[in-house]
């Protein structure tokens, strides 16, 4: 999250970025006695002082005004006793007082504090069937307490009804919605949102230029990232490093490598400096790419300039090595971290143990495993996942089955991916009803299955010959809420081939257009190959010319087929 917007989003704001906060300080730029004592309402010692204030308030003839009690309110607001402050509305409220705007700000940013946005949306309600006018401190308020509850529809939608109601929104409105629309990827309506920030006369800063350059990059919106940021220097805002890493990370992560590197030549020429980010994005991308070399000539120049390596970085050469197939390096670029005096994390111990299985050494991953079980990090649903699956490929079942019971000891629930694991390990190695024995665990425990779950049990279930267990829980896939892929489709339409049942096979494969999945190349192959084993030669050709006029190609064994047709 950007800066500026980060600080109106953490619990301690300041009045320099909150407009409630703002108005709060004005209230209390007047210097007012307590108590008699010449102490104001910015000098209490305890929230105990304020109530003893308050109390000797409402026994005063005549009472003080609202004003006097919005400013007792908001010392107390300032000290975080949310709860308190409600408790004091609700019995100035039995006393007949009447609250104006700025005490109904108070309350409604109290419900906020506390998660009760609902009750911050009760309290705008009354002041409108009451004629008091809310102002935009109290949208401001609401908007920003949906958003800190991630309820990002329902801050979008109030901040459309405010515009539509003729509201001008303040900078920090339009700062916020801008960091949500981007934080839920509507790209084009963060751009909107940005022309109507200047058509309205708020000409947004830098900080909003990079989250939606940020949010473009993110979705592979090159080219118009690059147009803003263009923008950027027509209208002679001076780019920061923040910017040039958005716009760095986007191109190493798409693959655009050259513009990355002129970025960075570009950074170098206008004296913005390097970050670790910086440098951490680039030794990433070459050792993703395999330049491992180039990516430790980069660590050194870090060094150089002052920049000690972080986590990120030495994961990044870790990934790296583990890439190139090279753990035995993968492990001293890990002892390197921990001599640097660098805390790796769960992170840099599960790259390591992924890199050790997919070189088959499990031992080596396991006596990792082991060590970090003792003094290292807490292992995550990752590492046990990790490792479960090479358990699985290299046929130590009963090996993965107690790994799983020492997650479940541990504590560890087994999310959707670990289970998916499970179950095709268990369906792979021919323990089909284990297999089914977990998948009804799965569901009896309301673990949300999604359709790869569904559709690695249904190939199971159709390699084992078990095709009407297999049709049955097809057919309950819509019941379930979820749509069949064309891997499930495949999977579906060869069971049902391979059991001789090739007209209804046919037949699943020509509704797959009703539920808006189309047959990719490996469908079409499946389909014409079973139907051509199953000498329905017409039906074959027909669906071979569908398949190459949707630009598809037979494969070699397609063609084989045909070729012994003749």
């Amino acid at each position: 999250m950007p800066e500026g917007i980060a600080l109106f989003f953490h619990p301690s704001f300041s009045s320099s970025v909150n407009p409630l906060a703002t108005n709060i300080d004005a209230l209390n730029k007047k210097s007012v006695s307590v108590s008699g004592k010449g102490k104001t309402y910015d000098d209490f010692d305890s929230v105990g002082d304020a109530l003893i204030v308050f109390s000797k308030m409402i026994g005063q003839y005549p009472k003080p005004s609202i004003v006097e009690f919005t400013k007792l309110l908001a010392a107390i607001v300032r000290m975080k006793h949310y709860v308190i402050v409600v408790s004091l509305y609700s019995r100035m409220e039995m006393l007949g007082f009447s609250h104006n705007v700025y005490s109904l700000s108070i309350l409604i940013n109290c419900y906020c504090q506390l998660g009760r946005v609902d009750f911050g949306y009760s309290v705008l309600g009354k002041m409108l069937k009451s004629g008091v006018e809310p102002d935009i401190v109290i949208f401001s308020t609401l908007i920003n307490g949906l958003c800190k509850q991630s309820k990002i529809s329902l801050a979008v939608s109030l901040f459309d009804e405010m515009v539509e109601k003729g509201y001008q929104p303040n900078l920090i409105v339009y700062s916020t919605i801008l960091n949500v629309l981007c934080k839920i990827g509507t790209t084009d309506k963060a751009v909107r949102l940005l022309r109507m920030m200047e058509g309205r006369g708020f000409e947004p800063n830098i900080v909003a230029y990079n989250t939606v350059i940020d949010c473009l990059c993110k979705h592979g919106l090159l080219k118009e990232a690059l147009d803003l940021f263009s923008e950027l220097k027509v209208k002679r805002i001076r780019p920061n490093t923040v910017t040039y890493n958005c716009l760095i990370h986007g191109m190493c992560n798409f693959g655009h490598q050259k513009e990355a590197t002129r970025l960075l030549n570009e950074m170098v020429d206008n004296n913005i400096s390097l970050d670790i980010f910086t440098y951490s994005i680039l030794i990433d991308a070459l050792c993703k790419e395999g330049m491992i070399s180039e990516a430790e000539d980069f660590i050194d120049t870090m060094i150089k300039q002052g920049i000690e390596p972080d986590v990120i970085t030495y994961n990044a050469l870790i990934n790296g090595h583990c890439l190139q197939n090279k753990v035995d390096k993968a492990r001293g670029a890990l002892q390197l971290m921990i001599e640097k005096g660098c805390a790796p994390d769960i992170v840099s111990y599960s790259t390591l143990i992924k890199g050790y299985c997919k070189a088959k050494k499990l031992d080596e991953a396991m006596e990792l495993f082991h060590e970090i079980s003792l003094k290292g990090p807490i292992p995550d649903n990752v590492t046990y996942s990790t490792l479960m699956q090479s358990m699985f490929q290299l046929g130590r079942v009963s090996t993965a089955c107690e790994f799983l019971r020492k997650m479940l000891a541990s504590g560890h629930v087994p999310d959707i991916v670990t289970c998916s694991i499970l179950l095709d390990g268990l369906c792979k190695t021919g323990k089909l009803e284990e297999a089914l024995k977990l998948f009804h665990a799965m569901r009896n425990n309301r673990l949300e299955l999604d359709i790869v779950s569904y559709s690695i049990l249904i190939d199971g279930l159709c390699k084992a010959g078990r095709i009407d267990v297999a049709k049955e829980l097809f057919q309950k896939l819509s019941f379930n809420g979820l749509k069949p892929t064309v891997y499930t489709y495949t999977i579906m339409i060869d069971g049902l081939s391979k059991d001789g049942l090739p007209d209804e096979a046919y037949q699943l494969f020509r509704s797959m257009g009703d539920n808006d999945c189309l047959p990719n190349s490996c469908c079409y192959n499946v389909v014409i190959r079973r139907l051509l084993r199953n000498s329905y030669t017409s039906k074959a050709t027909k669906v071979l010319e569908e398949m190459v006029g949707k630009g598809f190609s037979a494969d070699i064994c397609t063609s084989t087929l045909f070729l012994n047709l003749s």
